[in-house]
């Protein structure tokens, strides 16, 4: 049987205090990490119902043509982003980015609603004509692979 000093219990004592504290502050970072992430979804996920309607999410395509409507009495836009499968209508209050245009890339940040609808809270368009976000150009490959 082995028996323990007052300095070995002191010892034990003290590396099981840093191992639960190690623990604690990786389980807090690993809950922050879970409640900030924001997933993507293309528009066939959304029509499939795969998005989520109570959590912020990211939804990607491009912006159909024709599609765009400003509100005349203030920043609201509406507009249609399709993966060429299926459609979403997207409605955001605020300014566009420079580089937004119909028949271009975007992704916009915001909560899906009970009727289909997005409202974002951000838009974020692609910075040249030669790129376009690797989400949103997977979603787009992955909907002409399902036709």
């Amino acid at each position: 049987m082995i028996t323990l000093t007052r300095k070995h219990k002191q010892r034990l004592a003290i590396v099981l205090l840093i191992v639960l504290g190690i623990g604690i502050t990786t389980a807090l970072a690993l809950t922050a990490f879970r409640e900030n992430m924001q997933f993507f979804f293309s528009p066939s996920q959304v029509a499939a119902g795969e998005a989520p309607k109570d959590k912020v999410i990211r939804v990607g395509g491009l912006v159909t043509k024709g599609s765009l409507q400003r509100a005349s009495d203030s920043l609201t836009v509406k507009f249609v982003v399709t993966d060429m499968a299926h459609n979403v209508t997207i409605q955001y209050t605020g300014i566009l980015p420079d580089l937004f245009r119909e028949g271009q890339g975007i992704i916009a940040t915001g909560k899906l609603q009970a009727d289909g609808g997005f409202i974002a809270n951000e838009v974020l368009a692609k910075h040249d004509e030669n790129y376009m976000p690797p989400e949103v150009n997977q979603a787009l490959k992955d909907a002409k692979v399902k036709k």
